[in-house]
């Protein structure tokens, strides 16, 4: 019997696919049995244009069977078959698609579809076997043939027996090898795994013989093993079934057994598009946080189908950053596929795709905001930072998707609040959006810089992420209200305060004080801001001392530094010893600025310079 020799490319192709196409080996059985779908499929579509054929579902399916004693693994199918010709075709020539040319020929009249790229994934089974051999029968013929390889080398095709119509495609499994364990892909529950995982909803029921162990007949208290033909996968997936069927129950089972998470869902969408490109998802937004979530271990993406068959287990491309907290599946019809299922053309339906998906998750957070506040922020409190980057990252051009979807700790509300229902409060008399940053609420409390706006009536919003002062500076203004830190140089705020006039002794001492202080703050000033506090540190430019503490936190850091301002309360008693010190001895002026220098960074939750020298200052005062 002749070997044939595959064409040059084809031989080249083979190679590639058993070697580096495919990032798990497990991938082969989805392809036979996607391809095995497609052969039934083909026998639907006969059934549709010739009436003299029957299309009796119950006898349509799909057989795994392992034998570990022979080490084979065999596919079988029901399907359509293959001729000679076809096998030549098929088979013959790598990367030939016997499925796309049919369902190019013949186009879908109740929307089954046709995915498989027969002649590529038939051939990721040599990833796995030695020896692959397929005994066919096509619809309305009388021979049977066999096909069979091993590998490059080449291919055969022989006349055989076979008695019903389909195709059978026995693998010769590998032995085991160091690095690899083949015997896998004998075992029963190997196996299972794999088809749940990758062919759950294939529409025809895909059997095996399982074992199953059962009480002895005749004896009590005894049990055997048996084995029992069984379906293994689904076939119908939750997301093809009719909404108003569903429960919210069913969609958290889904969530469950998807392994999405172990919380319940806080929301989920069920998407069913017919248009420009045809998809059905489902989404959920989880209610706690992942360990990993924001390590760089962590991987975003939903669950990619085609036509019921995974395709890809983390698709990034279906979501952007900073929505990547959200959970889920897409199955299409319409997707593009290259050179196997597991790597996608990054074509215009995927893309579309992903923007509907994006308006779609904005809108539900929208809803939950709306509709419940108390799920929302318990959606928030898990990541709500995520947001925060998301305004913040690609130079701010996602910063009207997300602006609404922001919250912020209240100094008058004493929580969580929008930032329209900030600026929906605004008197007329306010110019800016107001905030503190701070490492938590009751530090930010009792923080000096907050006592001129909050004595002007004004609301002051709580920054305790180190993302919201970078994301804010990002947004700059919101409803052409312009933000503003406490700690900012001009407050804009009008006051009646009797230190504004600085006399000319009191000018003198803020420049000696300056001079003291070189290097370490760009001026001394009296304060506008202070009401009961002697000092604290004020920001000019756009670095302030919560982000200074961000940045030198980071690795390689360029040592940025906020421009401080020691300000000082001349309304506050210990003013008084300053100007005393200043008319009458300069150590003890010298003394007193550096302790208030210190007392400020203290406050900013600043590391002191010198702890020693501080220490000692203040055994100085207490002698």
């Amino acid at each position: 019997m002749e070997k044939k020799q595959f064409q040059a490319e084809s031989k080249r192709l083979l190679e590639m696919m058993i070697n580096s196409i495919y990032s798990q080996k497990e991938i082969f059985l989805r392809e036979l049995i996607s391809n095995a779908s497609d052969a039934i499929d083909k026998m639907y579509y006969k059934a549709l244009t010739d009436e003299s054929i029957t299309f009796d579902q119950s006898q349509y399916y799909i057989k795994v069977t392992p034998n570990k004693e022979n080490r084979t693994l065999t596919i079988t199918d029901t399907g359509i078959g293959m001729t000679k010709e076809e096998l030549e075709t098929n088979l013959g020539i790598i990367a030939k698609s016997g499925s796309l040319a049919f369902k190019t020929e013949n186009e879908s009249k109740d929307g089954h579809d046709i995915i498989g790229q027969f002649g590529v994934g038939f051939y990721s089974a040599f990833m796995v076997a030695d020896v692959v051999t397929v005994i066919t029968k096509a619809f309305d013929s009388d021979q049977a043939y066999k096909w069979e390889s091993e590998g490059a080398d080449g291919y055969t095709i022989e006349p055989c027996e076979k008695e019903t119509r389909g195709t059978e495609i026995i693998l010769k499994i590998k032995e085991n090898i160091e690095e690899e364990t083949y015997d896998e892909y004998l075992e029963e529950y190997r196996l299972r795994a794999i088809i749940k995982k990758y062919s759950d909803f294939i529409r025809y029921p895909i059997k095996m013989d399982v074992s199953e162990t059962k009480p002895k007949e005749g004896s009590e208290g005894e049990f055997e093993s048996v084995q029992e033909e069984k379906t293994i996968n689904s076939m119908v997936p939750i997301w093809r079934k009719n909404k108003s069927e569903l429960t919210t129950e069913d969609y958290e089972n889904f969530y469950a057994e998807k392994r999405y998470g172990f919380d319940k869902p806080l929301k989920h969408v069920h998407i069913s598009v017919d248009g420009a490109v045809r998809y059905n998802a489902i989404l959920f937004i989880p209610e706690q946080m992942p360990f990993d979530y924001y390590t760089k271990e962590f991987e975003k993406g939903l669950e990619l189908y085609s036509s019921g068959v995974l395709i890809m287990e983390k698709c990034s491309d279906l979501l952007p950053d900073y929505f990547s907290f959200v959970k889920g599946m897409v199955d299409s019809e319409d997707l593009s596929l290259n050179i196997s299922r597991e790597i996608l053309q990054h074509d215009r339906q995927l893309k579309l795709i992903a923007k509907n998906i994006k308006s779609k998750i904005k809108t539900q957070l929208q809803a939950l905001l709306r509709d419940d506040r108390e799920k929302y922020e318990t959606f928030y409190k898990s990541f709500g930072r995520q947001l925060k980057y998301g305004v913040y990252s690609d130079f701010g051009a996602n910063k009207d998707t997300l602006q609404d979807l922001l919250l912020f700790y209240s100094s008058k509300e004493k929580k969580m609040v929008t930032l329209d229902e900030y600026v929906s409060r605004m008197p007329e008399s306010q110019k800016y959006i107001y905030y503190a940053s701070g490492e938590s609420n009751e530090r930010i409390e009792k923080m000096p810089q907050t006592e001129a706006v909050a004595e002007a009536g004004y609301e002051i919003l709580y920054f305790t992420d180190e993302v919201d002062e970078f994301a804010i500076k990002m947004l700059m203004t919101y409803k052409e209200k312009e933000f503003k830190s406490v700690s900012s140089g001009d407050l804009g705020i009008e006051t009646n305060e009797q230190n504004e006039d600085v006399t000319e002794e009191q000018k003198a001492l803020f420049d000696s004080m300056k001079e003291l202080l070189a290097g370490k703050v760009k001026d001394v000033r009296p304060s506008k801001r202070l009401k009961t506090h002697a000092v604290c540190f004020s920001t000019e430019g756009e670095v302030t001392i919560e982000m200074e503490k961000i940045l030198k936190a980071m690795p390689h850091n360029e040592n940025i530094q906020a421009e401080k301002v020691l300000e000082i309360n001349i309304n506050h008693e210990v003013f008084q010893s300053l100007q005393d010190a200043f008319a009458q001895d300069k150590e003890k002026l010298q003394l007193y600025t550096s302790l208030l220098y210190h007392q400020a960074l203290l406050i900013e939750g600043l590391p002191i310079e010198d702890p020693v020298e501080f220490t000692n200052d203040i055994c100085k005062v207490m002698v």
